[in-house]
C-alpha cells in the first residue's frame, strides 16, 4: 500500500463528466490499497470566467482581491468531487489551501510556500478518507488568502507530497507522459519511460510545456518521485526522479526542446569597456524584461557587438530601450530578429560523452540550417536559428540522436 497524491488540471476537471470520471479513477486507486491526496485545479475556462469578472468592475484589481476570488474557482472542484467520490461510498473530505494551512509569504498573485501543516490530513488518511484539497492557493501569516501563480496547482501537489512524505506524485494531464520532443512536430517522438529532475527542469524551461518548471525544481529539492500521466487513458506514464548512478547506459541525449516565442537584439558598435554590458542589460532589467542568451564578439579598435535574445512578447519594448542605449552609448546602429527559434538537446549522458556538439552542428550543417547563438550546460547545448528552419531541425535532430529507437528509457 502507497500513500499516493494525484493532481487534475482544468481539462480533467473541465464538465461534471469528467469530475465523475476523476472519481472512478481515484476509487481505483483506493481498491488498489492506495492511500490517495487529491489536488484539483478549477475547471478549464473557470479562473478566465473570473478574471473577465473582475475586469468589468475595474481595470487593475488588487491583487489581494484578485486572489480572493480567483481561489474560489478550486473551492468548486474540491466540493464537486468529493461530493462525487461520496456516491462512490468513498469517505472523502475537502479541504481549501487555509483549511489545510498552507503558510506562503504575501506576495499575492505569485505566493510562495513556507509550509504546510499536515496533521489534519494525516488524520483524514489514517480514518481511510480521501483528502481533497484546493490546488493554486494557500493563506499568509495574516490569514490574507494568497495564489501561487502560474502552475500554482502543480507545486501545490509536490508541496503536499513532501510534507506527507508520499510514495508519488502523480500529475495527471492531457498527456501521457514526457516524450523526446513533440509528437506533433517528430511522429516517431516516443514516451520516455523515466527522466532525470535535471533534465526535466531544462526541457520545461527550453520550451516544454508538460510541466511548470517550478513544481520540478520543488520535486527535485525534497526528492519526490514525480510521475506524468494521462487524465484520459491508462498507462504507466513518464517517472520523474533523481538520477540514477547504477544505470551504466544513460543515453546521451533524452529529449530535445525547443520555443518559437524568441527574438533576438544586436547593439553594434558599443565600447568595449568594462561595465558595457551592465549599461546595456541594466535598463532592459529594470523593464522587467527577461533576458535569455548573450553573445558578445571579439572586440576590434575598442568597438564590439553584442547580441541577446528576449521572448517575442517583449520584442518591441526592448528594442525601444535599446534604440535609447545605442544613443547614450554613441553606438553604430541597433538591429533586431522576431522569427527566430531555439532548439536544444538535453541529456544528463552528455556529461560523460564527447562529439555531442560536433554531432548536433554536423546534422544541422546537413539540412542548411545556419547557427545564429550558442549556449551550453553540463546537459544541454541551445541554438538560435532562423524560425522557418524549426521544425526540419528537431526532426534531423532527433534521427541524428537515434530517439526514434526504442530502449529501456523509453516506453
Amino acid at each position: 500500500m502507497a500513500l499516493l497524491v494525484q493532481k487534475y488540471g482544468g481539462t480533467s476537471v473541465g464538465t461534471i463528466e469528467r469530475i465523475e470520471a476523476v472519481a472512478e479513477r481515484v476509487g481505483r486507486s483506493r481498491d488498489q490499497g492506495h492511500d490517495v491526496v487529491v489536488v484539483v485545479s478549477a475547471m478549464s475556462g473557470e479562473t478566465n470566467r473570473l478574471i473577465g469578472l473582475a475586469s468589468q468592475i475595474m481595470e487593475e484589481p488588487t491583487p489581494r482581491e484578485m486572489d480572493v476570488l480567483l481561489s474560489t474557482g478550486e473551492q468548486v472542484t474540491i466540493a464537486l468531487l468529493s461530493m462525487a467520490l461520496q456516491k462512490r461510498g468513498l469517505e472523502a473530505r475537502s479541504y481549501t489551501g487555509s483549511q489545510v494551512r498552507i503558510l506562503t509569504d504575501n506576495a499575492h498573485t505569485k505566493a510562495r510556500i513556507q509550509s504546510i501543516d499536515e496533521a489534519n490530513m494525516r488524520g483524514d488518511l489514517e480514518k481511510g478518507r480521501v483528502v481533497v484539497v484546493a490546488g493554486f492557493q494557500g493563506v499568509d501569516e495574516l490569514g490574507n488568502i494568497t495564489t501561487l501563480g502560474r502552475g500554482g496547482s502543480d507545486t501545490t501537489a509536490v508541496a503536499l507530497a513532501a510534507a506527507l512524505k508520499a510514495d508519488e506524485c502523480q500529475i495527471y494531464t492531457d498527456v501521457d507522459g514526457v516524450y523526446t520532443t513533440d509528437p506533433r512536430v517528430v511522429d516517431s517522438a516516443r514516451r520516455l519511460k523515466r527522466i532525470t529532475f535535471e533534465e526535466m527542469i531544462e526541457m520545461a524551461s527550453l520550451g516544454s510545456k508538460v510541466l511548470q518548471i517550478r513544481s520540478v525544481e520543488f520535486a527535485g529539492k525534497y526528492n519526490v518521485p514525480l510521475r506524468v500521466l494521462s487524465s484520459f487513458g491508462e498507462g504507466e506514464g513518464t517517472l520523474i526522479t533523481l538520477d540514477d548512478e547504477g544505470d551504466m547506459e544513460q543515453p546521451v541525449v533524452s529529449g530535445i526542446a525547443f520555443n518559437r516565442d524568441e527574438a533576438k537584439l544586436t547593439i553594434s558598435g558599443v565600447p568595449d569597456t568594462p561595465g558595457c554590458a551592465l549599461r546595456i542589460l541594466k535598463p532592459v532589467s529594470d523593464a522587467n524584461v527577461e533576458v535569455d542568451m548573450i553573445v558578445q564578439n571579439v572586440g576590434v579598435d575598442n568597438r564590439t557587438d553584442f547580441t541577446f535574445t528576449v521572448h517575442r512578447n517583449d520584442y518591441k519594448r526592448a528594442r525601444a530601450i535599446l534604440e535609447q542605449v545605442a544613443s547614450d552609448l554613441s553606438a553604430r546602429e541597433v538591429s533586431g530578429d522576431s522569427r527566430i527559434a531555439k532548439v536544444s538537446i538535453v541529456g544528463v549522458g552528455m556529461r560523460s560523452h564527447a562529439g555531442v556538439a560536433t554531432r548536433m552542428f554536423e546534422s544541422l550543417s546537413n539540412e542548411g540550417i545556419n547557427i545564429q547563438m550558442i549556449s551550453t550546460s553540463e546537459i544541454k547545448i541551445s541554438v538560435v536559428i532562423d524560425e522557418k528552419y524549426l521544425e526540419l531541425a528537431v526532426r534531423a535532430l532527433h534521427s541524428a540522436f537515434e530517439l526514434h529507437q526504442q530502449d529501456d528509457g523509453e516506453a
